[in-house]
């Protein structure tokens, strides 16, 4: 008899009921996590994407966002093409160079034009996919499975979930920084005229005190011909002159300025107190970029600093910031935009019908022109004729919150 398998198998046999042992205490010790674990499992079910999105969800999620950026790609490379032609006399007379013009002005360009016609873009992915499906008859098969209509747009909502958070990122931080970019390079090559002096520069720094200058240059941060006036009510009791002042781009703090042949009344009463000098050092609420004010300057602020310019401007009571309440608004409104346009596109491209997708894509055209075009005017209005911002940038998802409610009422179910 072999006596060392024997010992072995024993061993063996010993270390088995020690695990089994030690499993059982721990499954006594963790009795308590059943709960949670069923909870977390619970959770889990929720949070799973297959139970709200089916296979054919997936289908059309795929097939609609792939015509979505095809649609960009084709449009854009067009307008490209275009905008090349038109320019290149320019860009030659400017000596513009080549790696400006891919990387300065073009790189720029297509994020911010795809941005701009995203309606445009999302109406025809959803009018060219939607139609196919309906010309090939697989809608009315999806229906006569029990599916309503309502339904069938679920896919199409998450994808406008995707759609309107990337538009609404790049909208309030990507776009922002390449829009200077471009700027600059149109300011140089193209118009061949850069923005860096300002004459007549009258700025309410609060609702009690004013700045101005005759003229301020921006490449040397250097203000002629200055004054400084504080009021208590309607009454002035500071008047502070400067032959110019230097913005000192090198201090740790912001609002730093010097002022040169300074001379400063103090008015109290009936008297009057007269200060000079060669040199002062002086704190003054205002930088270099609030007395330089370019076209299109609102765009080139991401959406944190329009809040906090916004801000600013109007503690200080100044009264041309609705441009910059109109882009702030139109950022978030424009974001839906993508939800409404998409529910006028299912519904009116879900029926089959005579005239197939080149009507649909006509009347996706003409909706997407009306939408950008109402967004102008309603922004023009809200400068020109005091109308609200927030309502201005609303007012055309309102519109076109309608026609979606009337189109979905239309729609087959």
């Amino acid at each position: 008899m072999d006596y060392s398998k024997i010992r072995k198998y024993r061993r063996l046999l010993k270390a088995r009921r020690q695990a089994l042992s030690g499993a059982r205490r721990l499954g006594n010790h963790m009795r308590w996590m059943k709960p949670v674990v069923k909870i977390m499992a619970w959770m889990l079910s929720w949070l799973n994407p297959r139970r709200y999105i089916s296979l054919l969800d997936w289908y059309i999620i795929k097939k609609f966002i792939g015509t979505y950026v095809f649609s960009i790609l084709l449009i854009i490379s067009i307008a490209i093409v275009f905008d090349f032609n038109e320019n290149l006399s320019k860009f030659t007379q400017y000596h513009a160079p080549w790696r400006a013009i891919i990387f300065d002005y073009y790189a720029n360009f297509i994020p911010y034009y795809s941005n701009l016609f995203s309606p445009l873009f999302v109406f025809i992915a959803v009018i060219y996919f939607t139609s196919k499906l309906a010309g090939n008859s697989e809608i009315i098969a999806m229906m006569a499975t029990g599916m309503s209509f309502r339904r069938l747009l679920r896919p199409y909502m998450f994808s406008c979930v995707l759609i309107a958070l990337t538009t609404f990122y790049l909208n309030a931080y990507v776009i922002p920084h390449g829009t200077v970019i471009r700027q600059q390079f149109e300011n140089r090559y193209r118009r061949n005229k850069v923005t860096n002096a300002a004459d007549n520069v009258q700025i309410r720094l609060s609702k009690s005190t004013v700045v101005y200058m005759q003229h301020y240059d921006d490449q040397i941060k250097r203000g002629y011909g200055f004054s400084l006036d504080k009021f208590e009510g309607k009454k002035l009791v500071s008047h502070m002159t400067a032959s110019d002042i230097q913005y000192d781009t090198i201090a740790e703090s912001k609002y730093h300025w010097t002022a040169n042949n300074w001379k400063v009344r103090t008015l109290r009463g009936l008297r009057e107190k007269i200060q000079m000098g060669a040199v002062k050092d002086t704190v003054i609420p205002m930088e270099p970029a609030d007395l330089i004010y370019s076209k299109g300057q609102q765009e080139t602020f991401t959406s944190p600093e329009l809040k906090r310019y916004i801000s600013k401007q109007t503690s200080r009571g100044a009264a041309n910031v609705k441009q910059y309440e109109v882009e702030y608004h139109k950022r978030i409104a424009m974001s839906f935009a993508s939800f409404i346009l998409t529910i006028i596109g299912a519904s009116l491209s879900a029926r089959k019908r005579k005239g197939g997708m080149g009507m649909y894509l006509g009347v996706g055209f003409a909706l997407s022109f009306a939408y950008i075009m109402l967004q102008t005017v309603s922004s023009a209005f809200a400068v020109q004729a005091n109308m609200p911002p927030p309502l201005a940038a609303w007012t055309p998802n309102i519109i076109f919150a309608v026609i979606a409610l009337f189109c979905y009422r239309q729609a087959p179910n």
